[in-house]
Formats: structure tokens, sequence, C-alpha cells
């Protein structure tokens, strides 16, 4: 699998194919016996009598039992587990696609989820395309629900089988099945927790093809996908018509400067202005944080003296990450002065940012600042 299968995929156009449907015939002669008896055992929860009639398990007579009492659905897993216990091997592609199709129905998405996980996904690794489809010729069967592929789509993520699920996503889409954002959202947060930025942003233009709507979550990933790829996440976010508000802004700034990009954050604060927006409290707050990042203490104070004089809130993060860094660069007069000022407004400073004023003033030779400062603190009960 690779991004320019994915980019590839996105030139062709979408029109989804009918979902076929493969008929079973209906039960007769000793099978419908069995059929019977099982159905009344297991609605009268009579696991005993069940039990007498393990011996005559076949995946003909199981698929039916289950159609049979698919509107029950923790009954159905019942049974199915019982099968697994008394003869797996009479557990079939098409018995695990029914029971899918029924816990998905239902809403059991956790249950379908951890038998896809657990049992049935290892057994059919080498298969992956003759699970999809036992689950698509049985879908209108069991009337089911598109949610069914979805957990399918959703496990392979997890479980890091990205081939598989790239494949599978693809082959949900030509039969105009979509899955939901939150699916999305897994397979491209373990692409970026591997690393593979390329493919989690081709993935991302692909849902954005299929009119799949992203949420916060998405956007964050993609912004921390583009800045891990190297910052052109405003572009990319045009080119996909995503309306770009103060919002975004903000969320592309602070990317940038979680990065140490300072230059290309400033670049976008331009751009906002062109686009006759305002900076707010969040903006200015980021752009401190790049500053703080890249240890350049005095441009941060500038930005800190900006926000203060536009009347911003100033909260007790920003005071921390101004305090740390002008200990960093051995400033101690700044950091004692934003210290005061930090307690002026009724904030209290944390231990381990005292700490670390102290230890400084102390390794640099400044003794009595550091025992006065000491003292101030220990009378307010902070030390």
């Amino acid at each position: 699998m690779s991004s320019a299968h994915l980019r590839n995929l996105g030139r062709r156009s979408w029109s989804p194919l009918p979902i076929p449907h493969r008929t079973i015939p209906d039960p007769k002669g000793q099978d419908l016996d069995f059929v019977n008896v099982a159905h009344s055992h297991l609605v009268q929860s009579d696991w005993a009598k069940l039990n007498t009639l393990a011996t005559g398990l076949t995946p003909f007579r199981i698929k039916h039992t289950l159609l049979r009492i698919q509107k029950d659905s923790v009954l159905s897993l019942e049974f199915f587990n019982w099968v697994e216990l008394q003869r797996s091997n009479s557990h079939t592609l098409e018995t695990n696609s029914i029971i899918l199709h029924i816990l998905t129905k239902a809403n059991k998405f956790k249950s379908a989820e951890s038998l896809l996980r657990n049992s049935i996904v290892p057994k059919t690794l080498y298969c992956p395309s003759k699970l999809f489809d036992a689950i698509l010729y049985s879908y209108r069967l069991c009337d089911s629900s598109p949610r069914v592929f979805d957990s399918l789509f959703k496990t392979y993520a997890h479980m890091k089988k990205f081939r598989i699920a790239t494949d599978t996503f693809c082959q949900m889409r030509d039969y105009g099945f979509l899955p939901t954002i939150e699916s999305c959202n897994a397979y491209m947060s373990s692409l970026i927790d591997l690393n593979r930025t390329d493919i989690a942003l081709a993935f991302y233009k692909e849902m954005r093809r299929c009119l799949i709507s992203p949420n916060v979550y998405t956007l964050n990933m993609v912004i921390c996908a583009l800045c891990k790829s190297g910052g052109r996440l405003y572009e990319e976010m045009l080119m996909n018509g995503i309306k770009v508000d103060i919002l975004t802004y903000n969320a592309l700034i602070l990317g940038l400067c979680k990065e140490g990009k300072t230059k290309k954050a400033a670049y976008l604060v331009k751009k906002l202005y062109k686009e006759n927006l305002l900076p707010n409290a969040s903006t200015f707050s980021s752009l401190i944080s790049g500053q703080c990042v890249r240890q350049n203490s005095e441009r941060a104070f500038q930005l800190y003296k900006i926000m203060k004089k536009s009347g911003y809130h100033l909260n007790a993060d920003i005071f921390s990450m101004l305090i740390s860094t002008f200990c960093k660069n051995e400033d101690f007069d700044g950091a004692l002065h934003l210290l005061r000022e930090m307690m002026g407004r009724s904030m209290v400073p944390d231990s381990s940012l005292l700490g670390e004023l102290y230890a400084g003033l102390s390794r640099c030779g400044k003794d009595e600042v550091a025992t006065s400062l000491h003292n101030e603190m220990e009378a307010r009960h902070l030390m």
C-alpha cells in the first residue's frame, strides 16, 4: 500500500455498484427438524438439551438457526459462542458474517469489533477479500446495516493492518458504503503513530473526495501530519474547500509554533489580517509558545507586552512559559519581574517553576536573591 495507490483511486469516477445477493436454500427434512428443535431450546434457554444436539451441528444448520433468532442479538451471540466451544470448525465465513450483521444491526459495535479482532480476523488474514465478500453477499439476506463494513474497516485500522484496511475502504466505497469519521480517525491516527504521514494525508484527500466530513480531531491530525511532513497546510485547506476562520488559523499557528516554525506562523498572522480577522488571546498564546520553544525570550516578552497592552487575558500557562524561558536564558531579572506580576494577578506559580527559578539563581551565584526569593515564597507557603 502507498499514498500513490490512494491518489490513483481518487481519479476514478465514483458510481456505486449494486449490492449483490446470495440466497441459501431452505432447510428440509432432518435439517429443518434440527433448526426447529435448536430454536425451541434456545428461546427456552435450555442449554442442557441443546448440548445433546452438538454432534449434529453443520454450517448449514448453524446459518439457519442464527437467521431464525437474529432479532435477539444477545441470544445469537450466546449461540455463536456455544458453537465455537462445541465444534469450532463448524463456523465458516458465512456464519461469521451473519453474526456480524446481527450484532451491528443491533448497534452492538463493541461486541462485533471484539469478535473480529480476537477471532474472525486472525483466521482470515490470508483471505481478507473473501471475508468482505461473505459479509457483502449476506448483507441483504440479513437486512443489515452499513455499520457492519465500518466495524470491519475500524478493526483493521486498530490492528494496524493498513494494506487490508485500505483495500476494505476501497471495496466499501465501490458499493456505496463509507466509514464513519470516527473510523477514519482511527485509521489516520494509527498511520501517524507509525510516521506514515504520506498515507494519512493521501487518505484524508480521498475522504474529502468522498464527502466524508472531517471533525476537529481529524483536522488536528492533519495539522500534526503536515507539520511532521514539512508546515503546506494552509494551501491544503484552501484546495480542499475548508473554510478558514480564526479557529482554523489558531490551530494552524499553534501547530507551527509547537514545531518552532515561528516565521511560517508569522506569515499566517499576516494572512489572518488580510482576511479581515483579528488575532485573539489564543493566537498570541501560540506565538509566545513558539518563541519559547526557540528560547527567544526577548521576542516572547515583546509579544507578551503587546498582548497585555491589547487587554487580552493572560493566563498562568503564559507566565509559566515565559518565566521558564527567561530562566533558561539566565535572565533572572526578567523572570522575577514576571513572577511578581503573575502573583499580583492572583495566580499561584507551581512548585516546579519556583524550583527551576531558585535552582537557576543558586547555580549562577545569586545566593542573596535566591535566599530572598525562598523566604518570600516560604512566607506565602508556596515553597
